[in-house]
């Protein structure tokens, strides 16, 4: 492809993509920069995937892009700003309510991005006609350093995408081209000694900047983690029932920040401030209903309620206790165990010590028995 006609058709696909709702874009080579995949490696290496075993499976892929389609000549990385408008932290303060992660208050981001991306490609596909293909989140790409090479924003101290002109409220995806497309000039970095990200992060899951133990994040704790969440991070974890934003919404540079245009990143109310009362008692079926759309729904029902029995127990809120109590029946065992402490933290110890008699003789499984002596233990019951 000439210059000029690579130019012409970088200029019209970037155009293309803004036209689909996309606020930013931009384009980089396929080549991996040896420290992003050194910081994947180390990344693994350290144990800080926890969970995510498809991190280390997908490694060598991950770190280049020509090992996921080895046609591939340009990227091109775009960008959906999903910013709220208002403070996410302020809803901290409402402890008898969940906070849910600003990016899942509406509709899955994987859906709205994977049907634009899809529009953008086939136009691509059709006008010059080359082969591509499109990436949202799930696939083995490592969306941030191209999004920093692509020029649309760089890697904070909390690892997350910085922009000047939307701060940390950017969803990405790639559509892969044939195409030799010209590039744009990466990101600088704009963090320089600012260290609120890192300060404000209530486990303390940065061991250094640029740095993230994910084992020690909140997002990880209350998405991606299957076991029962860890004794430490349960008082930290206050009402936050899903993701956590904290190191995002001190981010500075969200003073540029703006409202999302699009209706479907907008928050859907029963996702503002849910009542923990009304969550707790979900059934499987009640909690697909409610959540249908919404990317609360690839957690589970049982995750998500262990989850909103730990903002139960840091909620102070003794009315909440009988809430608590339905759910020690409950059929899964990451939601006894989380009803158990709950329960320890709002009932005075004669009450409780009352409820673990019966409780720990009847139960079966070893982890939650382990809940009822450890929260005795603390009452001294």
């Amino acid at each position: 492809m000439q210059d000029v006609a690579a130019d012409e058709a970088k200029r019209r696909i970037l155009g293309l993509a803004r036209e689909l709702g996309f606020e930013a874009a931009g384009v980089c080579g396929p080549s991996g920069r040896v420290q992003d995949s050194e910081g994947l490696r180390d990344f693994i290496a350290a144990g800080h995937a926890g969970d995510m075993a498809w991190l280390p499976d997908t490694a060598a892929r991950r770190a280049a892009p020509t090992a996921l389609w080895p046609e591939v000549r340009s990227i091109v990385t775009v960008a959906a700003n999903y910013g709220s408008g208002r403070d996410p932290l302020a809803d901290l303060a409402h402890r008898s309510r969940g906070v849910v992660a600003t990016y899942a208050r509406g509709k899955d981001y994987h859906v709205v991005l994977k049907r634009r991306l899809r529009l953008l490609a086939r136009a691509v596909a059709d006008e010059f006609a080359t082969e591509v293909k499109l990436f949202v989140d799930t696939a083995p790409v490592m969306e941030k350093p191209l999004a920093e090479q692509a020029g649309l924003g760089w890697q904070g101290k909390h690892t997350n995408l910085v922009s000047q002109s939307y701060g940390s409220w950017l969803f990405l995806g790639e559509l892969f081209t044939a195409l030799d497309l010209p590039a744009d000039v990466p990101q600088a970095d704009h963090c320089g000694s600012c260290s609120r990200c890192l300060d404000v992060c209530p486990t303390r899951a940065f061991p250094a900047p640029y740095r993230l133990d994910a084992r020690r994040c909140i997002s990880y704790l209350t998405i991606e983690h299957k076991g029962h969440i860890a004794s430490e991070f349960r008082v930290p974890i206050g009402n936050r029932i899903y993701g956590c934003d904290d190191c995002l919404a001190v981010c500075p540079w969200n003073k540029f920040a703006r409202r999302a245009n699009e209706a479907a990143f907008q928050a859907r109310a029963e996702l503002f401030a849910p009542r923990l009362a009304d969550l707790a008692a979900l059934d499987d079926e009640a909690f697909r209903a409610l959540f249908a759309g919404s990317p609360i729904k690839r957690t589970g029902r049982d995750r998500f309620v262990r989850n909103v029995l730990i903002a139960i127990g840091n909620s102070d809120d003794t009315s909440l206790a009988d809430v608590a109590r339905a759910r020690l029946d409950d059929a899964s065992p990451l939601v006894r165990a989380m009803a158990v402490w709950a329960l320890a933290r709002l009932l005075p110890p004669e009450q409780f010590a009352t409820l673990r008699a019966a409780g720990e003789e009847r139960e079966e499984d070893e982890a939650v028995r382990g809940e009822w002596r450890a929260a005795g233990a603390i009452q001294g019951v």
